[in-house]
């Protein structure tokens, strides 16, 4: 079926050093630009972020420093990659709440105005969630290949449930999921554990481990930060968190690291 188009369309992708749009850059763009005529240009380029592309980055589209090094900055060929996307709607996978403002704060640095305002946005994610709903009923017509009956009863709910890890375990083992390295789903449910729980230390992921294995805040004015080093150089953090609007399983792990500090006194 072809798109009935009123304009150009570029659908688009970006490889990045990470997921933050803000602080995060653009090493590779790949985009296909479909012409109201019918025909299409494909266009890659290979960019240089000017920061080291972190190893759990390269674990996921596999682009190093090494690969990068010798490819042109953003600002060498912003004007190429302007011109390519000018006058043209925007397509993607995810790209409204990702790859677009990524680009858009790559332009931004460089004082070109990427406007969005007479451009149509479409994304295939979008119309995915919406046809095919990520319900506990949809897992478990996709997974088991069964109707959902007395959905919302807890017991049914249970039951269904327990039946689509059993199938998804068996459908995916042996695979490793993006972004876990080393670490295929297996019979073996501390390997489902980590999976579920990712680097998170409370439930919230208000307090995650980084990559030294270290507990460090997750959000707020000290996000990255060692949570032991806040809670030494600003206990009034404690306090403010302790009283706060926070779940008591963060509370509890904040309390613990606070009393394994006055125990190193």
């Amino acid at each position: 079926m072809e798109l009935n188009l009123k304009k150009d369309l570029v659908f688009f992708d970006l490889e990045t050093t990470g997921p933050n749009v803000t602080r995060d850059r653009i090493i590779e763009i790949a985009a296909i630009k479909l012409f109201q005529d019918g025909n299409e240009e494909k266009k890659r380029w290979l960019v240089n972020p000017g920061m080291p592309i972190p190893p759990s980055s390269t674990a996921i589209h596999g682009i190093s420093d090494k690969d990068v090094k010798d490819a042109p900055k953003f600002e060498a060929i912003a004007k190429e990659i302007f011109e390519f996307f000018k006058d043209c709607d925007l397509g993607g996978y995810n790209h409204i709440k990702f790859d677009i403002p990524l680009l858009m704060e790559e332009f931004a640095r460089l004082e070109i105005n990427f406007d969005l305002k007479n451009k149509r946005l479409l994304d295939a994610q979008k119309i995915f969630f919406f046809m095919e709903p990520r319900t506990l009923s949809a897992a478990y017509r996709f997974y088991c290949d069964k109707d959902l009956e007395n959905a919302h009863s807890a017991m049914a709910d249970t039951e269904a449930t327990l039946e689509v890890l059993k199938a998804q375990i068996k459908k995916y083992i042996g695979v490793v999921p993006p972004g876990m390295e080393n670490a295929p789903i297996s019979e073996n449910l501390d390997d489902v554990h980590k999976l579920a729980v990712g680097n998170m230390v409370d439930l919230a992921g208000r307090i995650v481990l980084n990559k030294e294995g270290e507990k460090v805040f997750n959000f707020g004015k000290h996000k990255g930060k060692k949570v032991s080093e806040i809670f030494s150089k600003e206990p009034s953090y404690y306090d403010w968190m302790m009283r706060g609007d926070f779940a008591a399983d963060t509370k509890k792990h904040l309390t613990e690291i606070k009393l394994s500090l006055s125990k190193m006194i």
